[in-house]
């Protein structure tokens, strides 16, 4: 039997050192060797189960009686139907799955005497990974609802341009260095360089600069 690590942070948080060192100090309490003595981890998205070393683990690593370890159920994934689908696969497997903020998953039922008792426990957990799933989609479907609200903030102030791409700069601002090209000081190829601007966004700026112009006259 291996007790395997693994830990997921998205690439816009800072949860990484941290998942890991509770990991490390939880198995050093509980006397407990991980599997290559690490945490593998992921740093993607946790609405899919697309991720290198998650799929590396569980076909590859993990075997029937293994323990996965994990800090929060969020960690897994964020979708909750995916979350489910994969602690059933897991729990079909006999994979046991140890997640440290649901205390009842720490528990082995499998040393219980008393059947009902052990039942009890078990219904208890299930209803607590449950509820922590929805959880996680909650607070996932929160982030997407104040994402496409700042962006449809943005494209009413007109800070937002091509179908959600924030702007590389003002419309204006680039009118005052593009003057430079158009007087003859400096040739367009040598502007869009020094804007670090790739050629379709700086030829849709030109593009747009031009409508406004003639809108004007």
């Amino acid at each position: 039997m291996k007790y395997i690590a693994y830990h997921r942070t998205s690439t816009l948080e800072q949860h990484l050192e941290r998942g890991i060192a509770e990991i490390t100090q939880f198995c050093s309490d509980n006397s407990i060797s991980l599997y290559k003595g690490k945490v593998y981890c992921d740093q993607q998205t946790g609405k899919n189960f697309n991720r290198p070393w998650y799929q590396i683990l569980k076909n590859e690593i993990i075997e029937n009686g293994d323990t996965l370890i994990i800090t929060e159920l969020d960690r897994l994934g964020r979708n909750k139907k995916l979350i489910l689908d994969e602690l059933r696969f897991f729990h079909d497997n006999n994979v046991r799955v140890m997640v440290l903020e649901i205390p009842t998953t720490l528990i082995d039922f499998s040393k219980f005497d008393n059947s009902i008792a052990s039942m009890m426990h078990e219904t208890i957990n299930n209803m607590l990974i449950e509820l922590y799933a929805n959880l996680a989609q909650t607070e996932i479907e929160k982030k997407e609802k104040r994402q496409r609200e700042g962006i449809e903030q943005k494209r009413l102030r007109g800070d937002w341009d091509d179908y959600g791409r924030p702007r590389v700069m003002a419309l204006d601002k680039f009118a005052f260095y593009y003057s430079a090209v158009e007087q003859g000081r400096k040739r367009p190829f040598q502007l869009m360089h020094e804007l670090k601007m790739t050629r379709t966004t700086f030829y849709r700026y030109i593009h747009e600069l031009k409508q406004n112009k003639g809108n004007k006259n």
